[in-house]
């Protein structure tokens, strides 16, 4: 019987531990998301929807999410998408009344005008070898890239036509670069700042 209650007193701290570990994480994450939306970083022209991650893709070659506000909630297509912490997610693809879709910056329909943050050198970031890789492309021979520089969205404005992406966002870290004599353009690989396996909220 003293083995019995003391199994149910381990089980009911177990659990208090978890529950008191989820609630931390909540904290810090409300309180991420609120930094950012109050601070410099956030777009003044733009009103921000907090989505919760509802539903992950089945396998790695589909890079979407589903997420927890829609139409309703006055998510639009194509609206620009962040992490809790200000970094390139994706776009909205598809939206219903209550939920919508989001194709991450990671899937082979995706392409973000960029500028490298240090020196400018623009071209378009897209998915990369693997499922979580990104290159910059079309960036010319001649311009001054380096490892450890930040890829930032371009946001363009012609006057016609806008951007889906506003300017500044950052997107990824350049781990390296090369190019060959046969080359157009050079060859960066670059890292991205959100971690899409541990997302669990973002920023529409």
């Amino acid at each position: 019987d003293e083995n019995e209650d003391l199994r149910q007193q381990n089980e009911e701290l177990r659990r208090e531990v978890i529950e008191a570990r989820a609630a931390a994480r909540e904290l810090e994450l409300q309180g991420t998301i609120a930094a950012y939306i109050s601070g410099p970083r956030f777009p003044t022209d733009f009103e921000p929807v907090v989505a919760r991650i509802i539903g992950r893709p089945p396998t790695p070659y589909q890079q979407e999410v589903i997420v927890s506000a829609g139409s309703d909630d006055g998510i639009r297509r194509n609206a620009p998408v962040v992490s809790e912490e200000g970094n390139l997610v994706g776009k909205v693809t598809d939206v219903t009344d209550s939920a919508a879709r989001i194709t991450l910056i990671t899937d082979q329909s995706s392409s973000v005008s960029a500028v490298v943050d240090e020196t400018e050198a623009s071209g378009v970031v897209r998915h990369g070898a693997s499922a979580s890789s990104l290159i910059l492309d079309r960036v010319e021979k001649d311009e001054m890239v380096e490892e450890r520089n930040t890829v930032i969205t371009a946001g363009w404005t012609t006057d016609r036509f806008e951007s889906l992406f506003p300017p500044g966002i950052p997107i990824g870290v350049v781990e390296s670069v090369g190019q060959q004599d046969v080359d157009l353009f050079k060859r960066i690989q670059i890292a991205p700042l959100v971690d899409f396996d541990s997302l669990a909220a973002v920023v529409v």
